[in-house]
């Protein structure tokens, strides 16, 4: 029986198969903003698209005549507007809950997002299911359901603004 010759070449694909195959390493969670910046950035913005939608329907919403729809400010009447803006709108809250849990995220007055404790863990869960409902109501262009998913969000927000933002800003996230 004769043994197997590894060839310089064959070595040289072998390892570049291994190493090719090697996952990447992902980079290191960053915080950049406090948790009012944040809020007011990107959860507020995206839950009054989703808001709007229980008051007027997105289907009507088109962009402004004489403007550039990727100009608009307002995401009902951009270029990914309408219906479209709602689901983003329901999927960028959804993916803010992750945000919220990032660790060493502070308030605005230096104190730690209590990322930790059950009441937050459990306010970041429900804000997570709720945008997931708004976005399958938007999906199914659902105003009923939008009506019905808004007060859900409103109650899954409402729970956690009580618990730490109705308080004076000095001992907020306490």
């Amino acid at each position: 029986m004769r043994g197997i010759v590894f060839t310089p070449v064959f070595l040289a694909v072998l390892a570049f198969c291994l190493v090719a195959q090697a996952p990447p390493k992902s980079p290191a969670l960053q915080v950049h903003a406090d948790l009012k910046q944040l809020m007011r950035g990107v959860l507020y913005p995206a839950a009054n698209v989703v808001f709007s939608a229980q008051i007027d329907n997105p289907g009507e919403a088109k962009p402004i005549p004489g403007t550039d729809p990727s100009m608009a400010t307002d995401p009902l009447h951009s270029t990914f507007g309408g219906w479209q803006a709602v689901e983003n709108a329901a999927l960028t809250l959804a993916e803010s809950a992750n945000l919220l849990v990032i660790p060493g995220r502070t308030c605005a007055n230096g104190v730690a997002v209590p990322v930790d404790h059950p009441d937050w863990q459990r306010f970041v869960q429900e804000l997570r299911d709720a945008s997931m409902k708004a976005y399958k109501m938007a999906q199914a262009k659902n105003l009923d359901g939008m009506i019905e998913v808004a007060d859900t969000m409103t109650t899954a927000c409402a729970g956690c603004h009580r618990k730490w933002r109705e308080k004076p800003a000095a001992d907020r996230c306490e």
